[in-house]
């Protein structure tokens, strides 16, 4: 038995679409790191994805733990034409609109659908499980790509995965159960 630790990257304070953008996080709350360090396990291994967000909170928390090489397909959701615009700058107000509220197969102008991320994570989650069977992996990721696995562990449709909050600087909790997973945690705050 496995358990991914999910873990948003810290935050970076902006107000807009942020995907692949690579913006630094804001880690200044070493309290809030050091209670996250003592909650995650000592033995698991540490991976993120390859966004300095994300890279960065996975260095704070490391420690002692083994590191993996980043890994890009745990990045956050491509917004493409809308990366770095807020909703309201967005020119295509009903395209937005139908992205959030009926993902799937929508995808932003040059950017990547609800079911391209998921399959993109998944993917990498599938090679994690497979290189380190039995072992608990620390994942530093994103909203999205954090979300994506919620869906699958829970089985439910995208729409109900968004509406999930995911914070900066928690931990949702993933257990395998063969092939599927099932969330013991979902955005807790230690």
């Amino acid at each position: 038995m496995s358990r991914i630790y999910w873990v948003r990257h810290g935050p970076t304070h902006a107000k807009s679409m942020v995907g692949w953008s690579d913006l630094p996080a804001d880690l200044s709350d070493t309290a809030q790191l050091a209670r996250l360090d003592a909650y995650l396990p000592r033995d698991a291994l540490v991976i993120s994805s390859d966004l300095i967000r994300a890279r960065a909170t996975a260095d704070a928390i490391q420690q002692s733990r083994s590191r993996l090489p980043d890994d890009a397909d745990l990045r956050e959701i491509h917004f493409g034409a809308w990366e770095l615009q807020d909703f309201d700058s967005v020119d295509d107000s009903a395209h937005l609109r139908r992205f959030w509220e009926e993902p799937g197969d929508i995808s932003p102008p040059g950017g990547e659908s609800w079911h391209a991320v998921s399959a993109r994570v998944s993917g990498a989650v599938a090679r994690l499980r497979a290189a380190h069977p039995g072992r608990d992996i620390i994942a530093v990721a994103h909203f999205g790509a954090i979300l994506s696995q919620v869906q699958q562990a829970l089985q439910i449709d995208a729409y109900a995965a968004l509406g999930h909050h995911i914070d900066n600087l928690s931990v949702t909790v993933l257990q395998a159960h063969g092939p599927r997973w099932r969330a013991e945690t979902i955005n807790h705050l230690p």
